[in-house]
């Protein structure tokens, strides 16, 4: 009789040995000859050695299975052990899964030109107008850079600039504050993420969430870094952001430049970083438009009639001057 301990770095508890541990169950009954004791992300076998090393061996399948696909079903625990290969839906433009498995795929052209420039450059600009799926995107590629172990940590940021609120209004510290401006890319990871394992991920500082302020002064190695809602930042800001890429690291930078909260008198960070930055070798940039909107379909006809009233205040202001 001997003992080994498996330890399951990666592996959300409640997706692998499943909900009251029923998972768990199902390997004791296709392992009768071992007694299995679990424990978070441990679980320990005792028993014979050649019937250990076979339930070492599928438990590593079942855990790489559970990492890929964000699920482990009672199905899939039988094929594995038994020798077959879980089906798998193989689905175009698959980015990774997200919780229970579901695909989270490039779902337009451009879309997909942001997963094909994120894998040839290290600082990619996406810009277009909102619901067209940039942010997402580029958090998706983050996520799939983690798990795939091409980074040891993923930063998320965003400048924290009133879109027509005070932020010095909002109640609570400064946390408090803050949090509000970084929501969108919470709800960005936990479709991708499971919970225990994104708060974990979170305390760990393996994902880390900040204000653009907080950058300063960082080198960040082995990193994909994302600026969300980029638009909003000056010129000595962006220039901040785009200085902390360090070795091994990967940067997108989102924004909207129709949805400038600025003062008038600052020009947008984004704006004079793309046209300083524009040619050099490793940095590319996609530009998303209506057709890449994947919201409510109201939102691409809010935005084509916003588009509308801009296009004839400028005319109006321009038939104004002429006279």
């Amino acid at each position: 009789m001997i003992e080994r301990i498996l330890i399951l770095e990666s592996v959300d508890p409640v997706i692998f040995f499943g909900i009251n541990n029923i998972n768990l169950q199902l390997m004791k009954t296709l392992f009768p000859k071992l007694r299995l004791v679990a424990r978070g992300n441990v679980i320990k076998a005792i028993g014979d050695e050649e019937e250990i090393v076979h339930f070492e061996e599928k438990i590593h399948e079942l855990e790489k299975f559970s990492i890929e696909m964000n699920l482990l079903r009672e199905e899939d625990i039988l094929d594995i052990v038994k020798g077959k290969t879980p089906p798998i839906v193989n689905q175009d433009n698959l980015i990774i899964h997200g919780l229970n498995g579901k695909p989270i795929v490039a779902r337009t052209a451009n879309q997909k030109k942001l997963v094909e420039a994120f894998n040839d450059n290290d600082l990619v600009f996406a810009i277009g107008p909102a619901g067209s799926g940039k942010t997402y995107t580029a958090i998706a590629l983050a996520v799939r850079a983690l798990k795939t172990k091409q980074i040891r940590k993923i930063i998320l940021s965003r400048p924290a600039v009133e879109a027509g609120e005070k932020l010095g209004f909002l109640p609570g510290d400064m946390k408090e504050k803050i949090d509000p401006y970084l929501q969108p890319l919470y709800d960005a990871l936990e479709d991708m993420i499971p919970p225990l394992k994104l708060k974990e991920y979170i305390e760990n500082n393996i994902i880390q969430i900040a204000p653009l302020a907080f950058m300063r002064g960082r080198t960040l190695n082995d990193a994909v870094i994302i600026l969300d809602e980029a638009q909003n930042t000056t010129k000595p800001q962006i220039k901040m952001f785009l200085t902390r890429l360090g070795l091994n690291g990967k940067m997108i930078v989102t924004g909207d430049i129709t949805q400038i909260d600025l003062p008038h008198t600052q020009q947008s960070g984004l704006i004079h970083a793309m046209h300083v930055l524009k040619g050099i070798k490793g940095i590319a940039t996609v530009e998303f438009n209506k057709k890449d909107i994947v919201r409510h379909k109201l939102v691409q006809q809010i935005v084509e009639a916003y588009e509308k009233e801009d296009e004839q205040n400028k005319k109006d202001k321009k038939e104004a001057n002429l006279i």
